[in-house]
This record gives structure tokens, sequence and C-alpha cells, in this order.
């Protein structure tokens, strides 16, 4: 299978796995995946990931987290920069994703992070993706 953009596979995969009230899904693992599933944990938009062997490759399984009415801790995720269309942003320009309720996803040259984190280590970055 070949995937020209395969963040934009693992926030289709978040996205429908919720839509569909799975508890876990599992998607091809890659540190760029590893790496995103941790900021939602840290963030609380999910409740765990781990990375697993299956069949000799390399799985991420990710937990997703309901509230107790059963409703969805993560709203939506929409994909910002992608192949085709990069985008990059200064410290200067990272804006809040929803009013403040959202995070955004970056990578920058200190490794992916939330916007948050980075306008406080003062660097800028591709944007990745908009969770809320």
């Amino acid at each position: 299978m070949n995937l020209t953009d395969p963040v934009a596979d693992f926030l289709t995969r978040v996205r429908n796995s919720i839509r569909a009230r799975h508890h876990k899904l599992d998607i091809p693992a890659s540190n760029l995946k590893t790496e995103i599933a941790r900021i939602l944990k840290e963030e609380g938009y999910i409740s765990n990931y781990k990375v697993m062997e299956e069949e000799g490759k390399r799985v991420l399984r990710v937990y997703l987290k309901y509230s107790a009415e059963n409703e969805a801790v993560i709203t939506d995720l929409k994909r910002i920069s992608k192949p085709g269309s990069r985008v990059y942003i200064g410290r200067d320009e990272i804006r809040r994703v929803q009013g403040g309720l959202g995070i955004s996803i970056l990578t920058t040259p200190k490794g992916v992070m939330t916007g948050r984190t980075a306008r406080k280590e003062n660097v800028g970055g591709e944007v990745l993706a908009h969770v809320w």
C-alpha cells in the first residue's frame, strides 16, 4: 500500500474510528505518527497508545477516549500542511485553535510539539494538523 500522506491517513483513521465508536485502532507505525499520538495523549485527547510488532511490522495501537456520556473527546481533526501544499509558520504566527479549545501540532527543529509549546520554545515550523 503506497501512501503519499501517512499523517492524513492517520488523522482520517482516527476520525473514522471515533464516528464508528471504536475504542481502539491499529495504524502502521512510524516515528512521526508515534510523536503525534504522544501529543494527543499528553493533551488528553486519547487515553493511550503503544507501538507493537505484528507479523514483522510495527503497528501503532491508539486507544480512543470518550466522556462519561459516551461523547468522543476529539470533536474533529484537520490536516493543515499537505504534501502538495506545505504550511510553515514562524513562532509569532502560531494561532489558537477553536479559541483555545483545540491544539495545533507542529514539526519544529526541536521535534514534534503543540503550538503552545512551540511558542514557549520560541520556534516555528510546519503545521501538521489542528485537533479539537
